[in-house]
């Protein structure tokens, strides 16, 4: 018999327990730059040392960073159903904690692309300079989905979440779009959750069960359940 399947959509609430700071914290800057400066086409364009400066720094701190509980559980979630992870987040916290089939919307911290041509990617685990090229001799920058820009997987996301038995949403607020819609692709008899410390209000989508605490406790909760249910 075939295994159920489980699609999860995770955000930086996973990751935030690893160290890894969210650009959503109250004061509206991701570590104390904006993002209109370091996060869009235009800020590329403005000023590109200061966002390779930036991204060179948050790479050097994810390989410092481990995955978490919440990172390895899902992964358990492996041995006995179908999981596919569709996340928000750029780094490889969910490869490194076992995790096998992930969709990333917004890119990857650990590759590097070229200007000209989107399909040269590289796999990239130090500074990015101004040195840097790709093999037709362009640029190279951070292999990340820009505020403004097309978000190349969202499609590929749509037609894995219309296949869900069961949703997990993990640390995300559901305010970031595209990715929030995808929610919508979901069947309506998939049992679906949220696993948030905090109230979350999810429009148009019924009989979502809520799991109100951080992420590593709240997917230990959700797994364990999970499992048992599925001996």
């Amino acid at each position: 018999m075939s295994k159920k399947k489980i699609v999860v959509l995770s955000g930086a609430g996973v990751s935030a327990e690893s160290g890894i700071k969210t650009f959503r914290d109250s004061d509206g800057l991701w570590e104390n730059h904006r993002i209109e400066d370091v996060a869009t086409p235009q800020g590329w364009q403005r000023n590109r040392e200061l966002v390779q400066q930036f991204y060179n720094q948050r790479r050097a701190q994810l390989l410092q960073c481990v995955p978490n509980e919440a990172h390895v559980g899902l992964a358990k979630l492996e041995d006995r159903y179908d999981v596919t992870i569709i996340t928000q987040n750029v780094d490889d916290l969910h490869e490194r904690g076992g995790s096998t089939k992930i969709v990333h919307l917004h890119g990857e911290l650990l590759k590097a692309r070229s200007t000209v041509d989107e399909l040269l990617v590289y796999d990239w685990d130090k500074d990015i300079t101004s040195a840097d090229k790709c093999e037709k001799g362009s640029q190279l920058r951070p292999h990340i989905v820009w505020f403004g820009e097309a978000v190349p997987m969202i499609e590929k996301a749509a037609m894995i979440m219309q296949t869900a038995d069961i949703v997990i949403v993990v640390g995300t607020s559901l305010l970031v779009y595209p990715a929030a819609g995808l929610l919508d692709y979901a069947p309506s008899q998939a049992d679906k959750y949220i696993i948030d410390p905090n109230t979350v209000q999810v429009s148009g989508i019924s009989g979502m069960r809520h799991i109100m605490a951080p992420a590593t406790r709240g997917v230990a909760t959700l797994v364990e359940s999970l499992m048992r249910d599925n001996l």
